[in-house]
């Protein structure tokens, strides 16, 4: 058929009836005809001078290449062939196509072409071999980067031609976006100088790429960063929009660097003004985008377009989201100086016919007042004209916004509720409903009939919308919590709706809390529903200040116009950057890292609870907790034991710390000196062993601190967790009272510790028999062991803690006192306490006083011997008693004491 007469034609001797055919196989490709079956006949047309069939086979060549590879591969020689022709415009059309024939297999053979290209006398082959190696790079990147093409690129940003310069930035660009660890665009003053250079000669395409890449450059001061606004500045004046807001966008972000003390930051301001104005007067479409950079520009620098109030009045043929974008600038941009103006526009729009337009122009109005509080009184006059109209939603709306005026202005403008109460019957939006129900309550005592207003909402409570029915629950509260002798019935008769008959959980639990709080403490239900209210802040809608930022470094592009930074919308493999302002000159910001934080400086103090959750996801079972969150980062090498000191130096941070007795230690290993820190406030424990503070006894004597809540319930869903820490016979148990505070039953319970400094790991699971009933409790010893993984804690004795039960997953910390760790067997023989006690040298020692200790030596030395710390030799000395004494801890390492004992004198000295 069709196909085989166009075979017989391409197949011709004659050169027009081929080029005919070639034609007419482009047409049916073109309309989703299958012509790939033409394949090798098209192919052999390229042969031909003749330029226009070269290009329709090419075309043809791009379309069925992804199809037919193998066939594809004979079209090879053709593009070497062409890559050499004298015409630059046959040499520039062969390595395009190359570019755009996305098949593995050709790109090899391409490569010769290419490089070739790459350093063609002709400029115009040199910027489409500079665009083809980007098209490469996206299907073969390994295959650019080792056949030397990005190294040509960078270089081609030296190239005489700013064509070439420009489709160099462009290649280079595109690549680096897609490999954003790169750093392929490796831009210095030397390089800046050549694509400012480059900027004035090119296409307007070619200024925007280059625009966008010197936007993306950091200046290493602000002089550099004004030479770059100087030159940038003409392109302000480019006809071709987005030519003006890439050059906006270079100096919004390059002001960042620039004191405003500067004369040339003025006039910086004093240019941006006009070309953003220009924008205004193309068609609407492009109106919408400039408007919508131009909110952004706004929301940063509000100066640039201060005189500037009357370009964004709305034009009555303007389309609505045109009026809607200039409505929002009109309120940024509204001051004391131009409210007047402001507000004479806004009345006008007021009447206008399109409703959406309509109640934005109301919403305009209170946010005038909210913004600006000169006008406050101004802007409640003309709502209250506006109300006045009886125009069904723009009294809906004017409703809506004098509520945030009271917020605002509390006690200023209530003589206006009885105006807005007149109005209840033609209330029907739920915003509208539920912005009268909350002036009606929260002014209760100054409203007569306030009870019937409130009833008469009540009467149709079940056909109300959420929003309504919260609104009308808590303004009914608030009357009672006024007038309680007149309104009770009214009261029960919204709890029982709200707890009883409905089924939304929100309002029910609402329902429920207050009609507790009512039934235990009015006085607490006082505080809570009729609390002072925090004043709402005059712009909410405004964009945060980092997102405003990271937008201003994308202005011109897509991001700016949703107002979502790439990374919300861009799907797909490609690394996305989030780019930021250059730091503000003067500015106090320290270039430092926390990670060089100095040596000296301590670590934040241990929160008490572990970070949320979210820090911390993953199966309890398999869970590995990290390090806590705040302070320097902790090293996580790992700790053999026995063999290092595990304190880094010495014993002393483990004495400053934790009651251990020590005033000096001996590793099987030599440790690293520290600083003696003598004088150092005591720890948790050591008076604790001399049983200070009445902690419970045990079968061996070993000290047992009374339980303290580790967990509370509040932090828990309901869940608290008290516990101490006990050492009996040589084995230690965490002993824990688990409480259940909440309203369900807990069951499920597991329990596993993070890496810490002596490797504490539990040595069975967590049981708990039966699961716990609400306000029920349970009392469990877990048995613990020291085989786990181990990780310098700061401080020493910090232990993490995740806890699952049927709930959830719940962090906390808690520090365990460190004479648990002390084993049975740390009685040193007296020649090697001896040898050793001579052996430790100063930097190891620490001093401490144990205060209010009325014990005599033997009664101390028994004690301690309890907690598994041993008196080695004991001597009189000038009437002082003289205890040596030796523990081991479960790691190997031992700590030598002399504790000095005056009989008088209740403060020992360690």
């Amino acid at each position: 058929g069709e196909i085989f007469e166009l075979k017989a034609e391409l197949n011709s001797d004659k050169k027009e009836k081929k080029k005919e055919a070639v034609k007419k196989v482009i047409a049916s490709m073109t309309v989703g005809k299958d012509v790939s079956a033409l394949f090798p006949d098209v192919v052999n047309c390229m042969q031909t001078d003749n330029l226009e069939l070269k290009k329709l086979v090419y075309l043809y060549l791009m379309n069925y290449a992804k199809s037919q590879p193998d066939m594809a591969i004979m079209a090879v020689n053709t593009f070497v062939k062409d890559c050499e022709d004298p015409n630059p415009l046959i040499r520039a059309l062969a390595v395009r196509t190359m570019g755009c024939i996305r098949v593995d297999k050709i790109t090899e053979y391409l490569c010769e072409p290419l490089r070739k290209c790459l350093k063609d006398e002709d400029p115009y082959v040199r910027k489409t071999a500079a665009v083809c190696v980007a098209k490469l790079h996206d299907i073969n990147a390994q295959l650019v980067e080792d056949q030397g093409f990005l190294d040509t690129l960078k270089d081609l940003i030296s190239d005489s031609n700013p064509m070439v310069v420009a489709n160099a930035v462009a290649a280079l660009s595109e690549i680096a976006e897609s490999h954003p660890s790169s750093n392929l665009l490796d831009l210095n003053p030397q390089s800046i100088n050549k694509l400012l250079t480059a900027l004035n000669e090119c296409t307007e395409w070619g200024q925007i790429f280059i625009l966008d890449c010197l936007a993306n450059y950091m200046p290493k001061d602000d002089r550099e960063a004004q030479s770059i606004c100087e030159r940038v500045t003409p392109r302000l004046s480019h006809a071709n929009s987005a030519v003006v807001l890439s050059a906006v966008k270079v100096l919004m972000k390059f002001m960042e660097m620039l004191s405003k003390d500067l004369d040339y930051y003025g006039t910086l301001l004093k240019k941006l003004a006009p070309p953003l104005v220009t924008l205004l007067s193309a068609e609407p479409e492009l109106q919408y985008v400039a408007l919508r950079n131009i909110n952004l520009i706004v929301q940063k620098r509000p100066e640039i377009l201060k005189h500037e109030m009357k370009v964004f009045f709305v034009k009555y043929n303007d389309p609505i989201y045109v009026k809607l974008e200039k409505l929002d600038i009109m309120i940024r941009l509204a001051s004391q100086a131009n409210i007047a103006q402001v507000l004479a526009e806004l009345k006008e729009y007021a009447t206008e016919v399109d409703v959406d337009f309509v109640r934005k122009a109301v919403r305009a109005i209170g946010r005038c007042a909210i913004k600006v509080e000169q006008s406050a009184e101004r802007c409640v006059s003309t709502l209250l004209d506006l109300i006045q109209t009886k125009v069904n939603y723009v009294v809906q709306e004017a409703i809506v916004v004098i509520k945030d005026i009271f917020r605002k202005y509390p006690n200023k403008y209530e003589s206006v509720i009885a105006t807005l109460c007149e109005n209840l019957d033609s209330l029907d939006e739920p915003e509208a409903r539920a912005a009268m129900i909350w002036i009606v309550g929260e002014y209760a005592e100054r409203i007569d009939n306030a009870d019937e207003l409130l009833e008469s909402f009540l009467e149709g409570f079940h056909d109300e919308s959420t929003q309504v029915q919260l609104q009308l629950l808590t303004a009914i509260v608030k009357l009672f919590l006024k007038k309680p002798t007149e309104t009770q019935e009214l009261v029960q008769q919204v709890l029982s709706l709200a707890t009883q008959d409905s089924d939304n959980p929100d309002l029910r639990d609402r329902g429920y809390i207050y009609w507790r709080l009512l039934s235990t403490d009015p006085v607490a239900a006082k505080e809570v529903v009729l609390a002072e209210k925090p004043l709402i802040s005059e712009e909410t809608d405004l964009i945060e200040p980092t997102l405003l930022d990271e937008l201003i470094c994308y202005i011109g592009t897509l991001a700016s116009v949703y107002h979502k930074p790439p990374s919300a919308f861009v799907e797909g493999s490609r690394g996305v950057v989030h780019k930021s302002l250059p730091p503000r000159t003067g500015s106090s910001e320290s270039a430092e890292s926390p990670d060089t934080a100095p040596s000296g400086v301590q670590a934040a103090e241990q929160p008490a609870v572990i970070p949320t959750q979210g820090d911390l996801l993953g199966d309890l079972l398999n869970l590995d907790l990290g390090p806590p969150v705040s302070g320097p980062p902790i090293a996580t090498s790992s700790v053999q034991m026995g063999a290092v000191d595990l304190l880094g130096g010495g014993l002393d941070s483990l004495v400053r710390r934790s009651p251990a007795l020590a005033a000096a230690a001996a590793a099987p290993a030599p440790s690293t000196a520290m600083p003696a820190n003598l004088g150092a406030p005591l720890g948790s424990g050591l008076g604790d062993l001399f049983d200070l503070t009445g902690g419970v006894g045990t079968l061996s004597g070993s000290y047992v601190a009374p339980k303290t809540v580790w967990l509370p319930a509040m932090k828990a869903k309901g869940l608290e967790i008290s516990g101490t820490f006990s050492r009996q016979v040589g084995s230690i148990s965490m002993d824990l009272a688990l409480t259940n505070k909440a309203l369900q039953v807990m069951s499920d319970f597991a329990i596993q510790f993070n890496r810490n400094s002596f490797g504490l790991a539990p040595a069975a699971p967590l049981q708990v028999h039966a699961p716990l009933a609400p306000n029920q409790s349970v009392e469990i010893s877990l048995p613990l062991n020291t085989v786990g993984s181990v990780m310098k804690m700061d401080p020493l004795n910090n232990l993490q803690v995740a806890v699952k039960n049927n709930i959830d997953v719940f962090y906390f910390s808690t520090l365990y006192p460190l004479h648990i760790l002390f084993v049975e067997d740390g009685k040193m023989e007296r020649q090697m306490f001896l040898a050793t006690w001579k052996d430790i040298p100063n930097e190891n020692e620490a001093q401490f006083q144990i205060k209010d200790c009325s014990l005599n030596a033997d009664a101390v030395s028994s004690k301690l011997q309890g907690s598994n710390i041993f008196t080695i030799a004991k001597r009189n000395v000038e009437g002082q008693d003289m205890l040596y004494q030796s523990l081991k801890l479960t790691n190997g390492i031992w700590v030598l004491a002399e504790l000095r004992i005056q009989p008088s004198n209740p403060s020992f000295t360690v």
